[in-house]
């Protein structure tokens, strides 16, 4: 039985920053999930005769939204990847990593040479760098969400984690929003240069959430560095903790 003093006092600590790591968690999570999902967008508007011109029209739609599906094959191999980086090296490091690799694949693919400039070699990249794009985000949504959670209040644990999906849906509006404008452009331009222009402007998000993410502590981090004492196994068992203290200030083990 512990006194509600000893958990105020954890919840107080001042290498928990609930706000920031909430931010960090939604700006990353909109960066990665608007890179995902621009992705989708393109493959139904230009990715076909861009990438795919000696296909007929309907076979090189289908094999552009071929290549989106492909993100989703690596997601399961990135989240064992990252999860492990997480757990072994910190959030911060892992969280640090997913949005650089994310930002760096997107704006590559605006850079693309197309089909008609190197052959096939141009679809070959696209899908290399679509699989890098899922590898890269299936280690947000987990990592976010626990760099929220590790520096959550006990009480407002819930709140704080609900802003990496919160994050996640508007990366998702904000991908569609940006592509109504491109869409109007004339097809030429289009198709030469203003599909690129939604994969550029993920670099500007990058470098925000890169400089917001480098300033959280990873709270958990010394924790789990560190040997393995009584008193590390008992910070890191509160850090993950679900049951809060019972009414009357006492806390149930």
């Amino acid at each position: 039985m512990k006194g509600t003093n000893e958990q105020n006092g954890h919840d107080r600590d001042p290498r928990k920053t609930p706000a920031r790591a909430a931010l960090a968690s939604w700006i990353g999570s909109v960066l990665e999930y608007y890179d995902f999902f621009i992705y989708g967008t393109a493959a139904a508007l230009v990715f076909g005769q861009v990438f795919f011109p000696e296909s007929d029209p309907a076979t090189g739609t289908l094999l552009s939204f071929a290549t989106y599906g492909v993100g989703y094959v690596a997601r399961p191999i990135g989240a064992f990847f990252m999860g492990h980086i997480g757990d072994r090296y910190g959030r911060k490091r892992v969280l640090l990593l997913t949005v650089t690799l994310m930002g760096i694949a997107t704006f590559l693919v605006g850079c693309l040479p197309t089909y008609d400039q190197i052959g096939i070699w141009a679809p070959v990249l696209l899908v290399a760098l679509r699989l890098l794009q899922g590898f890269s985000a299936s280690g947000e949504q987990s990592g976010a969400n626990s760099l929220s959670l590790e520096h959550a209040p006990e009480h407002r644990r819930a709140f704080f984690t609900s802003f990496t999906l919160s994050g996640t849906q508007t990366g998702l509006i904000i991908a569609t929003a940006v592509f109504l404008p491109i869409g109007s452009m004339p097809e030429e331009q289009l198709l030469s240069w203003g599909w690129r222009i939604p994969f550029w402007l993920s670099a500007v998000v990058v470098i925000v959430s890169v400089l917001i993410r480098r300033r959280i502590e990873d709270y958990f981090d010394a924790v789990i560095s560190a040997p393995a004492t009584p008193r590390s196994r008992e910070l890191r068992a509160r850090s993950i903790s679900p049951m809060p203290p019972a009414p009357g200030g006492a806390e149930i083990s």
